[in-house]
Protein backbone atom coordinates (compact mmCIF):
# COMPACT_ATOMS: atom_id res chain seq x y z
CA UNK A 1 0.00 0.00 0.00
CA UNK A 2 2.81 2.69 0.40
CA UNK A 3 4.16 2.06 -2.94
CA UNK A 4 0.61 3.05 -3.88
CA UNK A 5 0.88 6.22 -1.79
CA UNK A 6 5.04 7.01 -2.83
CA UNK A 7 3.37 6.67 -6.55
CA UNK A 8 0.54 9.47 -5.98
CA UNK A 9 2.79 11.64 -3.85
CA UNK A 10 5.25 11.62 -7.09
CA UNK A 11 2.05 12.42 -9.22
CA UNK A 12 1.45 15.43 -6.83
CA UNK A 13 5.25 16.27 -7.65
CA UNK A 14 4.10 16.54 -11.26
CA UNK A 15 1.37 18.63 -10.25
CA UNK A 16 3.25 21.20 -8.31
CA UNK A 17 6.19 21.39 -11.08
CA UNK A 18 3.35 21.96 -13.34
CA UNK A 19 1.83 24.94 -11.57
CA UNK A 20 5.04 26.58 -10.84
CA UNK A 21 5.52 26.25 -15.21
CA UNK A 22 1.55 27.76 -15.84
CA UNK A 23 2.47 30.74 -12.77
CA UNK A 24 5.34 31.71 -15.00
CA UNK A 25 3.16 32.64 -17.45
CA UNK A 26 0.33 34.04 -15.99
CA UNK A 27 -0.20 37.35 -14.08
CA UNK A 28 -2.71 38.74 -11.34
CA UNK A 29 -5.15 36.44 -9.82
CA UNK A 30 -4.68 33.62 -12.27
CA UNK A 31 -1.35 33.73 -11.41
CA UNK A 32 -1.82 33.83 -7.70
CA UNK A 33 -4.28 30.66 -8.40
CA UNK A 34 -1.41 28.64 -9.62
CA UNK A 35 0.66 29.71 -7.02
CA UNK A 36 -2.01 28.22 -4.58
CA UNK A 37 -2.36 25.42 -6.52
CA UNK A 38 1.20 24.62 -5.76
CA UNK A 39 1.38 24.81 -2.00
CA UNK A 40 -1.31 22.60 -1.88
CA UNK A 41 0.05 20.11 -4.27
CA UNK A 42 3.51 20.65 -2.54
CA UNK A 43 1.81 19.87 1.01
CA UNK A 44 0.50 17.07 -0.22
CA UNK A 45 2.79 15.67 -1.75
CA UNK A 46 5.04 16.22 1.45
CA UNK A 47 2.41 14.40 3.58
CA UNK A 48 2.23 11.51 1.27
CA UNK A 49 5.89 10.88 1.31
CA UNK A 50 5.95 11.36 4.81
CA UNK A 51 3.43 8.22 5.25
CA UNK A 52 5.14 6.35 2.73
CA UNK A 53 8.49 6.63 4.77
CA UNK A 54 7.00 5.40 7.61
CA UNK A 55 7.70 2.01 6.46
CA UNK A 56 9.93 2.27 2.85
CA UNK A 57 13.54 2.78 3.23
CA UNK A 58 13.76 6.61 2.91
CA UNK A 59 16.77 6.21 0.39
CA UNK A 60 14.51 4.21 -1.91
CA UNK A 61 11.32 6.43 -1.23
CA UNK A 62 12.98 9.32 -1.78
CA UNK A 63 14.97 8.25 -5.09
CA UNK A 64 11.34 6.84 -6.24
CA UNK A 65 9.33 9.54 -5.65
CA UNK A 66 11.58 12.30 -6.97
CA UNK A 67 12.06 9.99 -10.46
CA UNK A 68 8.32 9.96 -10.54
CA UNK A 69 8.24 13.25 -10.79
CA UNK A 70 11.25 13.91 -13.19
CA UNK A 71 10.00 11.71 -15.63
CA UNK A 72 6.41 12.64 -15.74
CA UNK A 73 7.23 16.84 -15.42
CA UNK A 74 9.28 15.72 -18.34
CA UNK A 75 6.47 13.63 -20.07
CA UNK A 76 4.14 16.40 -19.27
CA UNK A 77 6.83 19.42 -20.03
CA UNK A 78 7.30 17.20 -23.99
CA UNK A 79 3.11 16.80 -24.24
CA UNK A 80 1.74 19.47 -22.83
CA UNK A 81 4.52 22.36 -22.99
CA UNK A 82 5.55 21.43 -26.18
CA UNK A 83 9.24 20.83 -25.02
CA UNK A 84 11.72 19.62 -27.49
CA UNK A 85 12.50 16.09 -27.85
CA UNK A 86 15.36 14.12 -28.90
CA UNK A 87 16.88 10.62 -29.57
CA UNK A 88 19.41 11.95 -25.92
CA UNK A 89 16.20 12.65 -23.57
CA UNK A 90 14.29 10.33 -24.68
CA UNK A 91 17.18 7.67 -23.97
CA UNK A 92 18.05 9.61 -20.73
CA UNK A 93 14.15 8.72 -19.50
CA UNK A 94 13.81 5.66 -20.01
CA UNK A 95 17.28 5.24 -18.17
CA UNK A 96 15.66 7.26 -15.34
CA UNK A 97 12.53 5.09 -15.11
CA UNK A 98 14.48 1.71 -15.43
CA UNK A 99 16.75 2.71 -12.30
CA UNK A 100 12.88 3.87 -10.67
CA UNK A 101 11.81 0.25 -11.38
CA UNK A 102 15.25 -1.14 -10.07
CA UNK A 103 15.37 0.30 -7.20
CA UNK A 104 11.58 -0.95 -6.71
CA UNK A 105 12.91 -4.61 -7.59
CA UNK A 106 15.81 -4.64 -4.94
CA UNK A 107 13.52 -3.02 -2.25
CA UNK A 108 13.12 -5.23 0.80
CA UNK A 109 9.61 -4.02 1.47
Amino acid sequence: MNWLILIVAGLFEVVFASCLSMAKVSSGKVQLLWYAGFLVALTVSMLLLIKATQTLPIGTAYAVWTGIGAVGTVLLGIFVFKEPVSFLRILFLVTLIGSIVGLKAVSSH
